[in-house]
């Protein structure tokens, strides 16, 4: 699955991605992680916000930059802050999450819901998460990973064949993401909705 690939999946999604994807997945794993951002104070970066469904949950008193490689979908995400008085968002940019533009530590708090199984190089996207995050920082994904084993590992093998057409990976792998960063895994929570599908993982950079 290549960049333009990406782009042309969620050009399509955008017009419909609240009424779709707000169901389909819920809001639960954005909230969760929100909640992991909102126990501390700093700059917050959100990789891939999207249409920004995670945005009103993060505190006021935050300093929140989204960045997402779809134009179209970045459009509905400042149209919700302007409607709802989201005065907490910085900035939305245009960005790649394989070159980002941010110095060196110039966040505190890195959140990226349902976004790693779509980049298409998951190694140097995570490598620029860890060059933008500070010292003690905290990562925090939600997303699927593949099964390692039985009926659902072989349905998401079959799956695979069809990434560029979904815009997105059904065999994401959480230990082959890892093992490309330093990062520490402080906690991981398997089951979220919807069916138990997905995981909300804590990391976090060395200080």
């Amino acid at each position: 699955m290549d960049l333009n690939a990406v782009k042309r999946s969620y050009r399509r999604y955008a017009p419909v991605y609240d009424s779709t994807f707000r169901w389909l997945l819920g809001q639960k794993g954005r909230r969760l992680a929100a909640d992991i951002a909102n126990e501390r104070t700093g700059r917050v970066l959100e990789v891939g916000v999207g249409t920004g469904l995670t945005l009103p949950f993060y505190r006021r008193d935050h300093d929140v930059t989204g960045i997402d490689i779809s134009p179209e979908m970045l459009e509905k995400a400042r149209e919700r802050a302007d409607r709802d008085g989201l005065t907490h968002v910085r900035d939305l940019q245009v960005q790649d999450i394989n070159a980002l533009t941010f110095p060196d530590e110039s966040f505190d708090i890195i959140i990226a819901a349902y976004v790693m199984s779509v980049v298409p190089d998951v190694h140097q996207a995570l490598r620029e998460i860890e060059r933008v995050t500070r010292p003690g920082g905290t990562i925090v994904f939600v997303n699927h990973f593949k099964s390692k084993v039985g009926a659902r590992a072989a349905i998401e093998r079959g799956m695979s064949r069809f990434a560029s057409q979904l815009g997105w990976h059904p065999d994401f792998d959480f230990d082959d993401m890892m093992k490309s960063t330093s990062l520490e895994l402080e906690d991981r929570q398997d089951g979220l909705p919807p069916l138990g599908l997905f995981s909300l993982v804590k990391l976090r950079k060395p200080g």
